[in-house]
């Protein structure tokens, strides 16, 4: 009974900690998850705003007047600290799982406005937003 309650146990944390809907909050996180339409807000009125593609597939297409450091190869790492921590970021990639990290990283190292795309620039491109290449 025990080996069983114990199993419950360990499949009930690992489902919590994988579903995307228990995710914490954004201030838990340290960063803001935007909608496409917020960052299409965001870009055109904060003309500050840096935006950061974290993929390796930058050059197929990526936000207008985006930079690319990639979070897979050290790229975003090095970067870090010549960036200004207290600048605004705007932070995407092609999948979830390098965007967050990417935006993590920004939060961790004491960056203080950082915003993540949800969607990413799937989300970006089906909107109908501009793109370059």
């Amino acid at each position: 009974m025990k080996k069983i309650l114990f199993s419950l146990f360990v499949l009930l944390l690992l489902v919590g900690c994988t579903n995307p809907k228990l995710e914490s909050n954004d201030a838990e996180k340290g960063y803001t998850d935007v909608s496409v339409k917020e960052a299409k807000e965001l870009i055109d009125t904060k003309q500050e705003l840096i935006i950061i593609d974290v993929s390796p597939i930058y050059d197929r297409g990526h936000l207008p007047g985006a930079i690319n450091y990639y979070v897979g190869d050290g790229s975003l790492d090095e970067a870090i600290p010549s960036l200004d921590k207290n600048a605004e970021y705007l932070v995407y990639c092609h999948v979830d799982a390098a965007a967050i990290l990417g935006a993590t990283k920004l939060v961790e190292a004491g960056f203080t406005t950082v915003y993540r795309l949800e969607g990413n620039y799937a989300a970006w491109e089906k909107a109908g937003y501009p793109t370059e290449k």
